[in-house]
């Protein structure tokens, strides 16, 4: 008496569902673009990306930085100098997760549309130099920007080594730290 071969991993496809048809689009790799699409996707990408500051195509920390001012500006009618500093903890605290997620969508570790952290310190400089006039924080935003994009020791430092939301938020903490000592030395000297 002769028995059928078995049909081997055939055998297996019979009662069980078809395989799924290969996905026709190709696989994403590399880094993805913030758009202002990818910014609507999630509220912590509005905040990250500075309500689409970030989003420059030319400078976006310039112009977060800027945004910040003109936001700094508009808040300081409404807030108290100790609810900037919490609302300053509260920032640099959150930002730490929002950054660090929008950097994880976008497949970046330090992307330059994520922009919380140039407003946060950037805040926090404008907070300790008031008052000031329009003048002296032009002055500040310069001097922020110097050591924001020069990212001279240890900034850079800081800038290479820390990762995530931390390293993101971090290194432009030392960016203001830096340039309220500027700032503190000058007007000594005068």
């Amino acid at each position: 008496m002769q028995t059928d071969p078995s049909l081997g991993p055939a055998d297996d496809l019979i009662g069980s569902t078809p395989p799924k048809a290969p996905d026709p689009r190709p696989p994403r790799s590399g880094p993805r673009r913030a758009t202002a699409r990818f910014m609507l996707s999630h509220p912590l990408h509005i905040l990250s990306l500075g309500f689409g500051s970030g989003l420059s195509p030319v400078a976006p920390g310039t112009v977060g930085t800027l945004f910040a001012w003109a936001s700094f500006a508009v808040l300081s009618r409404y807030l108290t100098v100790i609810e900037w500093g919490l609302l300053i903890a509260v920032g640099f605290v959150g930002g730490i997760a929002i950054c660090g997620f929008t950097a994880k969508k976008l497949g970046v570790d330090d992307p330059s549309p994520v922009v919380w952290d140039e407003i946060i310190a950037f805040w926090l400089v404008l907070l300790m130099v008031t008052p000031v006039n329009l003048a002296g924080q032009f002055a500040a935003f310069i001097v922020f920007r110097f050591f924001d994009m020069v990212k001279p020791p240890p900034i850079g430092y800081f800038d290479r080594r820390l990762k995530g939301g931390f390293g993101i938020m971090f290194d432009d903490l030392v960016a203001a730290f830096f340039t309220l000592l500027v700032i503190a030395l000058w007007r000594m000297s005068v």
